[in-house]
């Protein structure tokens, strides 16, 4: 799977969870997932998990401590599905 089709379904997934979805129309790989758009810890463990249905993967927890940024996720996801 290519970067793009993971970012596009992490997109996708992040959506759910974000309080403002506007936030996430304006998220590059750059932006902070807790501080820009507003997710808090226990919904990031949602969309780990959520994650790792998608996928089919799983994260362990030191690469789930890695993930600050949407970059980080993909990133994380991108290593697991190769």
């Amino acid at each position: 799977m290519d970067e793009k089709k993971i970012y596009d379904e992490f997109m996708n997934i992040i959506r759910i969870y974000a309080k403002d979805t506007a936030l996430v129309e304006k998220a590059t790989k750059e932006t902070h997932i807790l501080n820009d758009l507003k997710v808090n810890s226990a919904r990031l463990v949602d969309i780990i998990i959520k994650c790792e249905d998608v996928f089919g993967i799983e994260i362990d927890d030191d690469d789930a401590d890695r993930i600050r940024t949407i970059g980080d996720a993909i990133d994380v996801i991108k290593s697991k599905v190769a």
